[in-house]
C-alpha cells in the first residue's frame, strides 16, 4: 500500500477501508465490518495504488441523471424514459431537475 495515494481521488469506502487498515485493524475484521469478503477487502486495498483521473468531486451526476439527460436531449419524452427505467414519470421528472439543479451549481461554483 503507497503512502502516496491522493486521497480526494478514493470513493468513500476506498478511504474508510484504507483508514481502518492503518490503523492496525485486520482485514477479516474489515471485510466483517462492511459484510465483504476478506478477498474484497485486500483488492479494494490493492486497487487504491491505481492513478485516478479527477476527484470523485469531477463525477457530480449520477449515470441515471446524465442518461435521462441525454435520452431527453435526443427528444424522448419522461413517459417513453419511464418505461424503459420502469419508473414512474414523476420519478424522471425529479432525476431530470436535480440533474440540472446540479448542472447549475456547478456552473454557479466556476467548476
Amino acid at each position: 500500500m503507497s503512502d502516496a495515494i491522493d486521497i480526494e481521488n478514493l470513493r468513500p469506502i476506498e478511504r474508510r477501508v484504507l483508514d481502518m487498515h492503518r490503523d492496525g485493524m485486520e482485514i477479516d475484521e474489515i471485510a466483517t465490518r462492511f459484510n465483504r469478503s476478506p478477498e474484497f477487502v485486500e483488492r479494494l486495498i490493492g486497487w487504491t495504488d491505481i492513478p485516478r483521473r479527477g476527484s470523485t468531486r469531477d463525477r457530480y451526476l449520477t449515470p441515471r441523471q446524465r442518461r435521462v439527460l441525454d435520452l431527453r436531449n435526443e427528444g424522448e419524452s419522461h413517459g417513453e424514459i419511464a418505461a424503459r427505467f420502469k419508473k414512474t414519470e414523476r420519478y424522471i421528472r425529479q432525476v431530470e431537475g436535480l440533474a440540472h439543479f446540479k448542472e447549475g451549481q456547478r456552473l454557479l461554483s466556476g467548476g
